[in-house]
């Protein structure tokens, strides 16, 4: 989700605002099987519009969290964008957000239906949790997750109808149903703990396992989903890259993209736990925190966080 950074780098982040509007500048750093990448839409970084996750929908427009912003928007294939709902401000301004100290929207998952699931993180008891938007309505919380915690990543299984979220404080992958209810301690163990900031953040379910993300430790881990439901042991397939956030399978087997925050890369990561960078700063990156794909488009959200300008969306071709 977040590289770490002090509350007086995130104010001074947000003094810089970009128009929300499509770019037709073209970058150049693009690398195999990457190719065509250009800024899509701009977000007003004075407005809070930080994007930290995106999920998308058959018809080309994407569903994006403004975590600064409290807010969840749509993007249109044209770069427009519309904010759907901003989530209520906890009594306390949300100060005691573990790790971060502010209310943050975070993780987001769009179901068959066109529901939307996602992640509200304020260390408070009465917000902090898993919540829903169905279309047209009014969002709901369907979950509570503790409010020491910082939820964070969020993966929806369709065939059992499972929310998996990413707890990057905890250490712990939940699992709640998405008709709601009490949170299940699905996964926990080292390898999902944070080693001085953030642990587990991004989150993805894959080829019948849950893969996540360890930003501190820069590793990516799958976890089998075992016939019962439960979870298998944590493997780490690929170490190396700290500051990692979000993945994206490709639809070759199980190589992904992931989305480096600190180091404004995207890295092309192999089955073997090789990787190699696909796209950097010079294709418009500024800290990346999503990726995700639709057929043969790239999407790579960009939140702005230290280089605090132009957050803004990024699409990229790419080779099947």
């Amino acid at each position: 989700m977040l590289k770490k950074l002090s509350r007086s780098a995130l104010t001074a982040g947000i003094l810089v605002a970009a128009a929300a509007a499509l770019s037709p500048a073209a970058a150049s750093a693009a690398s195999a099987p990457l190719s065509d990448a250009r800024i899509a839409a701009h977000f007003d970084l004075a407005k809070g519009q930080t994007p930290e996750n995106v999920a998308l929908a058959p018809d080309g427009r994407a569903y994006v969290t403004f975590a600064k912003g409290r807010q969840i928007a749509e993007v249109s294939p044209s770069g427009a964008v519309r904010i759907l709902t901003t989530l209520p401000k906890p009594s306390d301004g949300g100060i005691h957000t573990p790790a971060l100290g502010f209310p943050l929207t975070v993780g987001i998952v769009r179901a068959h239906d066109g529901t939307l699931y996602f992640l509200y993180a304020t260390g408070t008891p009465d917000l902090t949790g898993v919540w829903r938007l169905r279309p047209g309505g009014t969002p709901q919380r369907i979950a509570a997750l503790p409010a020491n915690g910082l939820p964070n990543g969020l993966a929806l299984d369709p065939c059992t109808h499972t929310l998996y979220v990413a707890d990057s404080v905890l250490g712990t992958i939940w699992s709640v149903p998405t008709t709601g209810g009490t949170p299940t301690a699905w996964s926990t163990g080292p390898e999902l703990a944070p080693a001085g900031f953030l642990g587990a953040n991004g989150l993805k379910v894959h080829h019948g396992a849950v893969w996540a993300t360890n930003l501190d430790k820069g590793t990516v881990l799958r976890i089998p989903i075992l016939q019962n439901g439960r979870a298998g042991e944590i493997q780490t397939t690929a170490t190396g890259m700290p500051g990692i956030d979000d993945i994206a399978f490709t639809g070759h087997g199980n190589q992904l993209l992931a989305a480096l925050d600190g180091r404004n890369e995207v890295a092309l990561v192999q089955p073997d736990g090789s990787h190699s960078t696909v796209l950097t700063s010079a294709d418009g990156l500024q800290n990346p925190t999503s990726i995700n794909l639709r057929g043969d488009t790239v999407y790579v959200l960009n939140a702005g966080w230290l280089t605090a300008k132009d957050p803004n969306l990024i699409l990229a071709h790419l080779a099947r």
